[in-house]
Parts: structure tokens; sequence; C-alpha cells
């Protein structure tokens, strides 16, 4: 049944003659998704094909009915070697038709006036030449632009003389979103700078499709494995034993680069142990087994030791902290922190109410604090630890300081989990009791980081800060930004330092133990226990030897420890644990 339109209404009517036009293909027919070798970035390979090419499959009536424009340009974005480049190389295989343009940002520059616009014009004239003579029928142009923020740089941000940064953006505005710009052009820019690209350019009608290209999860981490060795279980070079599965959970933070690299690197252990380099006549080393190469599971184990993800786990720093001895379960006090902090890690991999989480521990010199948190960090499993502390800025003045914390906060947002350590706040901000002299830029940065949540939905952040002086950093409202804080105290009883001797298992007769429990000056710092009984425990051959009253009672003396503090000393700093609402 057909029902007359509305008195006074208009039809948009299309001749039937262009609804039925032949519609010139975009994408190449051989074309087949499962050809495109993108692991993991299914979701966005989705996104970019629906935003920037599904109109272009349909005629140029329909979109014209639709009263929509297509798509002109889109951002990929996201850190090194997560597929980015990738990505822009595949879609250039998947469309018929014209090659895509690749142009890297910095080759745009030119020395000359006017040499700059000129070569952005030239990346545009042939769309325009091809729109002029076939309108809407004409080919699909795509300029890839790799590293565009070294061309495309908020104006008026460089100090440059000439401006040519300036006059290459509005260059590239006017040809992208001009009066007279084309419609049959695709402009695809890739970085990982973001933040310092001009925002003209990324607004609706220009790089208006932004899409972030992340770290892998473990399904695409599976993906990209399968992808780089699948050539080797074609020929046979991949031994039964390489679990895929279980090298996507040991691979968590790498991208897709990183994962290659690891792939390679396995690689090298098989062909090196197929290679004679015992050759006695002083020929060079030849392979002596070519058929029987087989890339086995050990070898990526091997070479996870060597290829490392650059968002991932400061290991190496953290495992310095964790010196055998320095963490010794002293009792009690020891084991609620340990288990307050593993709640606190706990709440924040599995609540969906607690994106940000951050605690401070707070105690005398020695008492444990940066030891506790590596503790904590490395039990944690969260695939980005980083360690902040003092000794990694020394010589560096505020701003360089503020910009590398505020970019490994950065960093961290990328990842699904991350932790990281503020070590010894007060010498972060450069804090002297003499003036008293500190940093206000760092503290100010350091203020709003530990209190801002993470920009991506499903990122989670947790902090843990440690300081030898909460009293300062209560009067600095830096302490208040933490949501619990927790007093790291001293060995105070006799009973604890029997246990830091069991512990260790020091070579000591039950008696004089006794007489080193009693007469320990208390309190003592964990770590100063452990200097003066690994000092007491040397014998004159090198080898340890067993600890006496005497010689540990020597050995407090030489390190100044002999007299006795008092604990109301530290009660104003170190008093009590508490927990903010969070």
């Amino acid at each position: 049944m057909e029902v007359d339109p509305p008195k006074g209404s208009k039809l948009v009517t299309v001749e039937k003659s262009a609804s039925t036009k032949q519609q010139k293909a975009i994408i190449s027919p051989n074309w087949k998704f499962a050809d495109m070798g993108i692991g993991g970035l299914d979701e966005e390979f989705s996104a970019i094909f629906r935003r920037a090419f599904a109109s272009r499959l349909f005629p140029p009536a329909v979109v014209e009915r639709l009263g929509i424009k297509h798509v002109k340009g889109m951002l990929l974005y996201g850190p090194p070697g997560t597929g980015k480049t990738l990505i822009a190389r595949q879609i250039g295989k998947m469309l018929a038709g014209k090659e895509p343009k690749v142009v890297n940002g910095p080759e745009i520059l030119n020395k000359y006036v006017g040499a700059s616009e000129e070569n952005i014009r030239k990346l545009f004239e042939e769309a325009e030449l091809d729109y002029a003579e076939h309108k809407e029928q004409a080919d699909l142009h795509i300029i890839i632009f790799d590293e565009i923020d070294a061309i495309c740089k908020q104006r008026g941000s460089t100090r440059s003389g000439t401006g040519v940064h300036d006059t290459v953006v509005n260059q590239l505005l006017s040809k992208i979103d001009g009066v007279n710009s084309p419609n049959n052009i695709l402009v695809i820019g890739m970085t990982n700078r973001k933040d310092m690209i001009d925002s003209a350019l990324l607004r609706p009608g220009r790089l208006e499709v932004h899409v972030e290209i992340g770290l892998p999860d473990l399904e695409g981490r599976v993906q990209i494995l399968n992808i780089h060795t699948a050539k080797m279980r074609m020929h046979g070079y991949l031994a039964k034993d390489v679990d895929i599965g279980r090298l996507g959970e040991l691979t968590k933070n790498f991208s897709g680069a990183e994962i290659e690299g690891l792939v390679k690197s396995a690689a090298s252990y098989a062909l090196y142990g197929s290679i004679d380099v015992t050759s006695k006549d002083g020929s060079v080393p030849k392979p002596t087994d070519l058929k029987n190469i087989q890339i086995t599971m050990e070898a990526f184990l091997r070479a996870l030791s060597e290829v490392k993800p650059a968002f991932g786990v400061s290991e190496d720093e953290l495992k310095t902290l964790l010196r055998q001895g320095d963490l010794i379960d002293y009792g009690d006090d020891y084991k609620q922190l340990v288990k307050t902090g593993q709640t606190l890690i706990r709440q924040v991999q599995h609540s969906e109410q607690t994106p940000l989480l951050s605690m401070l521990l707070e105690g005398p010199e020695g008492s444990g604090k940066t030891c506790l948190a590596a503790k904590l960090a490395m039990d944690s499993g969260f695939p980005y630890v980083k360690l902040i502390t003092p000794e990694n800025f020394v010589g560096e003045d505020e701003r360089q300081k503020c910009m590398e914390i505020n970019k490994i906060f950065e960093d961290a947002y990328k990842s699904p989990l991350s932790l990281i350590i503020l070590d010894n706040i007060e010498r972060l901000l450069e804090y002297v009791p003499i003036g008293p002299r500190l940093s206000n830029q760092v503290l100010q940065t350091l203020i709003v980081l530990v209190k801002k949540l993470p920009p991506h939905e499903g990122r989670k952040v947790m902090i843990i800060g440690t300081t030898g002086n909460p009293s300062i950093l209560e009067d600095m409202q830096l302490r208040q930004a933490f949501n619990v804080q927790l007093s790291v105290k001293q060995l105070s009883k006799p009973d604890q330092v029997r246990k830091v001797f069991k512990s260790w298992n020091v070579e000591v007769d039950p008696k004089e133990l006794e007489a080193i429990a009693t007469s320990c000056p208390f309190p003592i710092g964990i770590k100063q226990l452990l200097m003066v009984i690994e000092m007491a425990r040397q014998g004159l051959d090198g080898k340890h030897q067993a600890v006496t009253f005497s010689k540990f009672k020597d050995c407090l003396d030489s390190a100044g420890l002999s007299r006795r503090r008092r604990a109301a000393d530290y009660d104003d700093d170190f008093g009590s644990s508490s927990i903010k609402d969070h």
C-alpha cells in the first residue's frame, strides 16, 4: 500500500541512472582480512574501516541523500612499535587503484622559503586533478604521514624566526578542509606524541578519526606470536614443546615490535646452536646441521631474559633493592604491613570502583620502607612497574625532572595495570631543613599526578610513596594526596632481634643471642641491624663466622649505634597508620 506524502512536503529524488550507476570499487577483489597479518588490532582496524571506508563503498547518490561527507583524515597514535605503520601499510594493500603516498614528516621540511609548503601542495596535486576531471567517480587518493608531529606542532609553540612549522600546518589545513579541497582524499597521520599536534588539525573535517593503537592484550599477543612463527611452523622449525599461549602470558606489556624481536632472539639461539664455532684450522664458522634446526621453548625463555618491554617492569632496579636479607620477617608488625599492602594491590586489580589508589609508607631512615615497596611491586604481578628515585635525576633541573616524572605517569596510563614507586619523596622535592629549600615545581607536579585518575577507561594505577619525614609532607599538603598512610616502625623488642637472626640463618650461640637481643639499642632500623650483624660475622679469612656478644657490641660502637635512642623521639612522626576514605 502506497502512502501519498503530506501536502507541501518535498521528496528528495535521485535519478535511477545515478543510483544505479556503476560504483568504482575501492577494495581490492583479492583482499582477505586473514592475510593482513595485523595481530591484536582487529577492533582498531574495524573502527578505521567503519569510519573511513564504509561510506565509500556506497554509490555517491546514497551518500548525498544521507547528507554526509566522507572522512578525509584520521590519526593513529600510541606507543612506539604497536603497529601504527603496519596498519597504514595494510590499508594500502587492501585498496584498489592508486598506490598510497607515504611520506615521513621531517622529509617535508626544506631550508628554502616556501619549499616546505610546496612539498605539501605536490602531495595533493594528483588527487585534485583527478577530482576535477571525474568528480565523485575519481579514485581514492591516500596520503600517509609518518611522524606527523614533526611538521604539525602547535602553532606558536616553536621559536624559529622563519615560522615554517606554522605555515606548513596552515597549508595542510587548507588542502584537507579548504574551500576547494577535493573529496577523494584520505590523510592518515601517525604519531606517538598526539599532545604535540596542533589542535585545529584534530577537529572534525580534518584528522577527525582518532584511533589509539595501544599495547596488545593477551589475545592480541597470541595472534602476533602466531603471525611471526607461522613460517617456522610451516617448515618444521618450531619445536612441538613451544606453548604460544604460555608465551602470550609471559609477554605482558610487549608491543608488536618487541614480540617480533623476541621471536628473532629465540631464533638466534637455535641458529647459533647449529654453528660450529670451534674450527681448529681458523676457517670461518659454518652451519653444521641445516635440517634439524629447532626453535624450542627453552630458546624463547632465554630470549625473554634478553628482550625487555619498554613499558615493562624495572626489574633490575627492584632486584637491587631486594638484596638478600633486606626483607626479614621480624614479627607481627612486618606481617601486618605486607598484608595491608597486598590487600590494597588486590583492590586495584579486581575492583571496578578503584582506578587509582595511592599509599604512603612512613618511617625513619633504615626502617625498610623502600624494600617493602619493592617487594609489594615485584609480588603484584603488574605488567608495568616503574621506580622513581632521586638517583635518576642527579644533575637535572626542575623542568627536566617534572617532564620525566610526567612521562612515566603517561606511560603508566597506556598499560591496563600499573604501579609507580615514588621513593624518598623529600629528596625528590630537594627539601633541606636549612633555609628551607624545596622545588615547588616538582611538588605541584607530584600533587597533581598522585591525585590524577587514569584518562582511559579500564586503566588502573597504584602509587606507593616512601618518606622519612611525613610532618614535612603534611605541611606541603602532599601527604594528604595519598589515600593510605602506613607507618613502618623500627625494631623495638628483643624478640624481633631474635627473629631477624633466625630468619637470616646467622650462626650464634643461644646464650650469646640472648645477650645481644636484650642489650640491643632500641629503637633500631632493620637495615642498621643487618649491617651490624654482617660486620660481626666477618672472619679474617673472608668467610662467615659465629657472632658473639662482644664482637656484636664492638661493631655497634664502630657504627655509632651503641647509644640507646628512645622510641618516644619518633612518636610524633611515626605513631600509627591511618587510612583515609578513597
